[in-house]
Order: structure tokens, then sequence, then C-alpha cells
């Protein structure tokens, strides 16, 4: 299990269509992936998970990947809100 605080680097936040493209590169993995904010802790891959986060520019998250796969996961996720 790999966790990381990530702070939101999208100009827009997480928005619908950032969301989408998030939960696409979540999607490509094996691992389960998990991201927090405040109390609530949503599965990266469910859209309505994600958009009931709300998340700005700006704020941190933590991420947890979890699986045979998680050190690519937690790179990737961390690359995509990062906007790198």
């Amino acid at each position: 299990m790999r966790e990381r605080e990530i702070v939101i680097g999208l100009e827009t936040g997480l928005e619908a269509r950032p969301i989408a493209l998030l939960v696409q590169v979540a999607s490509q993995f094996e691992s389960d992936i998990y991201i927090e904010s405040g109390n609530k802790r949503v599965n990266a891959k469910s859209i309505m998970g994600m958009m009931s986060l709300g998340l700005d520019n700006g704020e941190t998250v933590r991420v947890s990947t979890t699986g045979e796969d998680e050190d690519k996961a937690m790179n990737e996720i961390e690359k995509f809100l990062k906007a790198e």
C-alpha cells in the first residue's frame, strides 16, 4: 500500500472533464485507488464519487493505492493531479 499527499495543480480544479480523464487514468490500473479529502474517501475509478469531492486547484488530497501496480498507479495519478 502506498499513500501520498498531493496538491492539486489543475487550473480549473476537478470539475467534470478533468474528473472523467482522472477516472480513465485510474481505470488503467489493477490496483485499488482511493482519494481522500476531509472526511470523505472515494474510489478514484468512480466518476460520481470523484464529483462528490468538489476539489479545487491548490487543495491537498491523500491518495492511496493498493495492488500489484500500486507504484505506477500512484505516479500516474500524481502526475495527472499536479498537471505535469
